[in-house]
């Protein structure tokens, strides 16, 4: 189980009651139904945006903020959309909650609380973009590796000091770093219980890009956008051919195929595009006909002068 709250803990970390709260237009419907929820939840057509909301302990990820998540990655499996995961109050989660990590023993360990959620939003559908503002520690950390887009602002520290509470990072940072950033600055990670600023996590690719505090939903929509124009059915099979293991290749890559290639989407698709080339290549074709004529209609000079 992963914790890691370098940072001095504010508020008692109790959990709090109820579930994810939904939202249209990104609040929640009254005050206190914020207060309760660990999560607000806002649903649009072609993506889904899940917001911590635990701002008093810095979104520490408690067991309620787990199984909200739960039932909003069931949501997601069920009608697959892209997913934006982000913060509250400039953290996006400063870690497991090390009140309730504190009273956890051998049995709470072996059922891998937070591991299960995090493998279980690595392998949503469509891809999940994570907004990292401030800290994202420990099990923030961890749920931003397990996502596959990761955005921060110059504010974001991200690490596993985990070691420093008696515990290791058992959440997805002792296999996914290593893949995401390499052997050396992973163990430089996990066992030295570095945390990097934002620049040097875009640098090594831990984040994909840094941009200022008031452009970071902005960024992060925009990327959605870009998802949510492909294919939707393109997109999900893209994402499990790449996170399939090397030995299951070609085959997979294969079969994704062939079934794309059956759908009345890659054949819109893609008529589409021959369409707007067989345009632009008649508007090509036109201009150069047009430009011949006007060049026709010119009066032309003799070596005198005069007009021919």
């Amino acid at each position: 189980m992963s914790a890691g709250d370098a940072a001095p803990n504010r508020g008692d970390g109790s959990a709090p009651n109820g579930g994810a709260t939904s939202a249209s237009d990104g609040m929640a419907g009254t005050t206190s139904a914020m207060e309760a929820s660990p999560l607000i939840v806002e649903r649009r057509s072609d993506r889904t945006i899940i917001r911590l909301n635990r701002p008093e302990v810095r979104n520490a990820i408690d067991l309620n903020t787990v199984e909200a998540l739960h039932a909003v990655c069931a949501e997601l499996e069920a009608e697959p959309k892209v997913a934006i995961i982000t913060g509250s109050d400039g953290v996006f989660a400063a870690g497991a909650d090390i009140s309730q990590m504190r009273n956890r023993g051998r049995e709470e360990a072996l059922a891998g609380i937070n591991s299960r959620i995090f493998s279980r939003i690595h392998d949503l559908p469509m891809p999940v973009i994570a907004l990292v503002e401030g800290y994202a520690l420990g099990g923030g950390a961890e749920l931003a590796f397990a996502s596959d887009f990761r955005i921060g602002t110059p504010s974001t520290k991200i690490g596993n000091p985990e070691p420093g509470l008696g515990i290791i990072a058992s959440a997805g940072a002792a296999w996914r770093l290593r893949e995401l950033v390499g052997e050396p600055r992973a163990k430089e990670i996990l066992l030295a219980g570095r945390t990097l600023q934002a620049e040097e996590a875009k640098a090594i690719g831990l984040l994909n890009d840094v941009v200022d505090p008031e452009d970071l939903e902005i960024a992060g929509h925009a990327l959605a956008d870009r998802i949510a124009s492909f294919a939707p059915l393109a997109v999900r099979l893209s994402k499990s051919a790449f996170q399939a293991p090397r030995e299951a290749h070609p085959l997979i890559d294969n079969v994704a195929q062939a079934v794309l290639f059956e759908t009345e989407e890659k054949y819109a698709r893609m008529d589409a595009f021959l369409e707007k080339r067989e345009a632009k290549k008649r508007a090509k074709a036109q201009a150069v006909a047009t430009e011949a004529m006007d060049q026709q209609r010119e009066p032309r000079t003799d070596e005198r002068g005069s007009t021919e």
